[in-house]
């Protein structure tokens, strides 16, 4: 067994270079370039949801919030005439991308504590480069990759976007992987 703590040189270098590669691939690669699709007749669209007003959050329409509500006639023409969305509403104007990437950097860092206390756990010191690789691997691209496809099964995001994100994962994973195999104590 090895102690987690004297693995915060692999857990925050991998986090670094996940952050830098994922830039990268979101800023040079062309890939996540259609990941969202423009609403017909956008302006329209924008200018008909304006004068509501609505808040920053996460919603759906239309909503029910039981089953009773679920298989009313209401409901049920609702769900008929349209449209059926779920959305994410950001606040008004430019948004920073500061928090996000904060966070984003933060998030890899919990991967990589996870990826370190699991494989920190099953192997000791001095473990073969590709035993470390496998291990923490695997545990990083649970983190980075499978949870995406809950939003194509649940949410109805598009498989070919969760997909694209599942590789990206992996990328970010056999990184992660990489930097403990390499840095594993002796």
């Amino acid at each position: 067994m090895v102690p987690v703590m004297s693995l915060w040189l692999p857990i925050l270098l991998a986090a670094v270079l996940v952050f830098v590669v994922s830039s990268i691939i979101h800023m040079a690669l062309p890939y996540h370039r259609n990941d969202f699709q423009a609403v017909p007749k956008e302006d329209a669209v924008m200018d008909a949801l304006r004068p509501f007003s609505i808040s920053p959050g996460d919603y759906i329409i239309p909503i029910s919030r039981t089953m009773a509500d679920m298989k009313s006639e209401e409901y049920q023409q609702k769900l008929a005439k349209g449209p059926v969305a779920i959305f994410t509403v950001f606040p008004n104007g430019q948004s920073s991308m500061t928090s996000a990437l904060i966070q984003w950097f933060l998030y890899s860092v919990v991967i990589g504590i996870f990826a370190a206390y699991i494989t920190s756990r099953a192997l000791g010191p001095g473990a073969p480069y590709l035993e470390v690789f496998r291990f923490a691997g695997t545990v990083a691209f649970m983190g980075y990759a499978l949870a995406l496809a809950q939003a194509s099964i649940w949410y109805r995001k598009s498989w070919s976007t969760t997909l694209k994100s599942m590789f990206d994962g992996l990328i970010y994973a056999l990184l992660t992987a990489g930097m403990f195999g390499w840095l594993w104590p002796a």
